[in-house]
């Protein structure tokens, strides 16, 4: 039965759901197909079992409305041509809506206990530093460097672009903000107690020695932003964990 099953066409030529699933196989993405097609099957199961999801209409009508005005399709006929060539019609278009609303409900029920225990546990990760970097391969020329930027009041920019053989050396050694949690030990242990503008080290990474000037400290907090990228995590480990225990069995050979 499943070699006959038309699955799709290609030039007018069907591949069969067999076939589909052989090449799937064979390029080693079955498993991942069949990951989210559980993954799915596990949000939907959740969405019609909880009555508290059920969404308005009226708040439908209001999300539809806002998409619109944002997407500058307020116009009646430019709507109808964007929903044609998103392959929607206003009916399936308001159910895809619907959905969203639900999932995003679901989201929130299930991770809202947990959302600011996770943060604390994150911050680490979250909270970030904006660091400049001189980099040199001897402690002693380090030292040194140090010595001309705190006692002779030399440019810490100038020495950068001068010694370090960091490619951000053209950038005056600014990297950027770079995540707590990711730092080596030793960089953070002193970056931890830095004020801003302070010059840490020489700093052995690695086998190389670095100057770190600290810029500015970048405190993560649980703003909505925030908020909803780690929702979505906490609710994707929900899911992996929900997947885990599911006894998956495919029913057909090919």
């Amino acid at each position: 039965m499943i070699e006959s099953t038309v699955f799709l066409t290609a030039d007018d030529q069907p591949i069969f759901l067999g076939q589909a699933l052989r090449y799937l196989e064979s390029s080693g993405r079955l498993e991942s197909v069949i990951w989210d097609i559980i993954r799915q099957y596990i949000i939907e199961q959740e969405i019609q079992t909880i009555d508290e999801l059920d969404i308005g209409t009226d708040l439908i009508d209001q999300v539809v409305m806002d998409f619109r005005l944002e997407h500058q399709l307020t116009d009646y006929k430019t709507f109808q041509e964007w929903l044609i060539n998103e392959g929607l019609d206003y009916a399936s278009f308001r159910q895809e809506i619907g959905y969203n609303l639900k999932l995003e409900k679901l989201k929130t029920q299930i991770t809202e206990q947990n959302i600011q225990e996770y943060f604390i546990e994150r911050k680490i990760f979250l909270d970030r530093v904006v660091l400049s970097r001189l980099v040199v391969e001897e402690q002693a020329l380090a030292e040194e460097l140090k010595s001309q930027i705190l006692e002779d009041g030399a440019s810490f920019e100038q020495l950068v672009q001068e010694y370090s053989i960091e490619d951000d050396r053209i950038f005056n050694g600014m990297m950027g903000a770079v995540s707590r949690g990711t730092m080596p030990d030793v960089l953070r242990a002193s970056v931890d107690v830095a004020q801003p503008r302070e010059l840490i080290g020489p700093i052995e990474i690695e086998r190389l020695w670095y100057l770190v000037r600290v810029e500015k400290f970048l405190e993560a907090s649980l703003a909505e932003e925030l908020k909803e990228q780690l929702k979505d995590e906490l609710f994707e480990q929900w899911l992996e964990k929900k997947i885990q225990n599911i006894n998956v069995q495919l029913q057909v050979d090919f």
